[in-house]
């Protein structure tokens, strides 16, 4: 029976990321403004237009329902061969690159005009060093090709339930259910694993420690700086949504500059006066 599961996992997988028809993009995103203002380790946070980003959003309750990491040119180890095939496939965009993973294809990379129409937030993690930057990129990067492996077709299945019907304080466990699946549709786990394995939060539970004691005054003349007087407990991976690298204090939102003049002066917008 296992070609039969997996021709219904395909069937509902086809299904499940079909595109609506009806999208309404907001703010305009040039290929070359992502190119130009995209840095290694950003978060790009998708609005999908398929009917498995309509459930997730409403999940989640909120406009994000993917995410992909910006590596950029991250492949030192290629040969020529590989660079000279990469550019053949992604062309001016073969130095520009997401890692991703979607639902039907596993953990791919994809140049990054391929959100170009969408609508898009860019999320920055704050202070992120060098090394764990390399150690992140490395580690998403070590997953290409990689399928995650759905055990049940039920698991699918509960995607096809009309989500409005789930109470409001169950939603967030709707998402939990079935976490092979989770893994794949919501496409954050890879991205968290990856920056929680260097130490870097994502939305983490913190209690402050009053009890911590205050530098010492050599500490304070030296410049050194002790840990935080709190405690930060990680959220587990297989739970973190796109969302939540959005309201991470830990990352900053980038904001494209639409225009591309260097800044933005609201004195020299040319109003169309026609009506909308």
């Amino acid at each position: 029976m296992g070609w039969v599961r997996k021709k219904v996992f395909q069937w509902g997988a086809s299904y499940l990321t079909e595109p609506l028809g009806e999208y309404k993009r907001l703010s305009p995103q040039p290929p070359e403004l992502l190119r130009r203002t995209l840095q290694p380790g950003d978060i790009l946070l998708v609005e999908g237009d398929q009917r498995v980003s309509e459930i997730i959003k409403f999940l989640t309750q909120s406009s994000w329902s993917h995410a992909a990491i910006y590596v950029g040119d991250a492949f030192p180890d290629d040969t020529e061969h590989e660079r000279t095939l990469r550019e053949r496939r992604f062309g001016e965009d073969a130095n520009h690159l997401l890692i991703e993973a979607l639902l039907e294809e596993g953990v791919i990379a994809s140049p990054v005009t391929k959100y170009a129409d969408y609508n898009l937030r860019i999320c920055r993690p704050i202070g992120l060093q060098s090394e764990d930057l390399s150690s992140i990129v490395r580690e998403v990067r070590a997953q290409l090709g990689s399928h995650y492996a759905v055990r049940h077709v039920l698991e699918l299945a509960r995607y096809f339930f009309p989500v409005s019907l789930i109470p409001r304080r169950f939603r967030r466990k709707a998402l939990e259910l079935g976490s092979d699946l989770t893994h794949e549709v919501i496409c954050s786990t890879l991205i968290a694993q990856a920056f929680q394995n260097v130490g870097f939060p994502i939305l983490p539970t913190v209690t402050l420690d009053r009890a911590a004691p205050p530098p010492k005054w050599y500490e304070r003349i030296l410049g050194r700086r002790g840990p935080y007087p709190a405690r930060f407990r990680k959220k587990r991976t297989d739970l973190v949504t796109p969302r939540d690298f959005d309201l991470s204090p830990y990352f900053e939102i980038v904001k494209p500059d639409i225009v591309g003049l260097g800044g933005f002066d609201y004195r020299r917008i040319q109003w169309d006066r026609s009506e909308t």
